[in-house]
């Protein structure tokens, strides 16, 4: 088993911990990880580009004017695509573009993307994140302490005066351990881990 040193708030090791190497030491494959963000991304896509075809278009259908005589070119009704306000003939419209991969293939990718950030020795563990209020000045002190930038930090449940302390810094995010996921993982350089997460992550990862 790997074993990791665990930081305070403060930035100073208080002690260590062991990480399963069945989730931490995973041989890395970018295909994987990438089949996986690509699946993530597409499932976030809204899909509502939307445009209006010629029946949608509001107008009469009258021709415009008779087909010949007139020296000009043959005319439908005010609604051709041919005219301004017309109908448009192939733009988009409201689609899904959701689709899955194996839930195996996501656990692995999961596994993956952690043993990545332990291997480039881009994965911190903190003991516990406490902040008396709500205070992004109280939040960025700690993120100095710890010395890093472009962070994830993982807690294992729902932190009000976390998540808010945090939600105006760019570049840095508070998740909570059951919406760990690989493209938020591989986003940030660093990986925040509170202790506690670690059990929750290691329980949905073994079972």
């Amino acid at each position: 088993m790997a074993v990791v040193d665990v930081f305070n708030t403060q930035g100073k090791k208080v002690s260590e911990v062991k990480l399963e190497d069945t989730i931490y030491q995973v041989p890395v494959k970018t295909d994987v990880l990438h089949d996986v963000v690509k699946m993530q991304l597409a499932c976030r896509r809204y899909g509502t580009a939307s445009v209006k075809r010629r029946s949608d278009v509001e107008g009469s259908g009258r021709k415009l004017y008779r087909q010949k005589g007139t020296g000009r070119a043959r005319r439908g009704d005010v609604k051709s695509p041919l005219l301004r306000g017309g109908g448009v003939v192939f733009g988009p419209k409201p689609k899904s573009y959701r689709y899955k991969v194996p839930k195996k293939v996501k656990r692995l990718a999961l596994k993956m993307a952690l043993s990545s950030k332990l291997n480039e020795q881009q994965l911190i563990v903190l003991d516990q994140f406490k902040l008396d209020r709500i205070k992004t000045k109280d939040f960025m002190n700690v993120i100095k302490a710890l010395d890093v930038q472009k962070a994830l930090v993982v807690t294992e449940g729902a932190d009000e005066h976390l998540e808010k302390s945090s939600r105006n810094i760019p570049d840095i995010k508070v998740l909570r351990s059951e919406g760990l996921n690989v493209y938020d993982i591989l986003k940030y350089k660093n990986l925040v881990l509170l202790e506690a997460a670690i059990k929750q992550i290691e329980e949905r990862l073994l079972s």
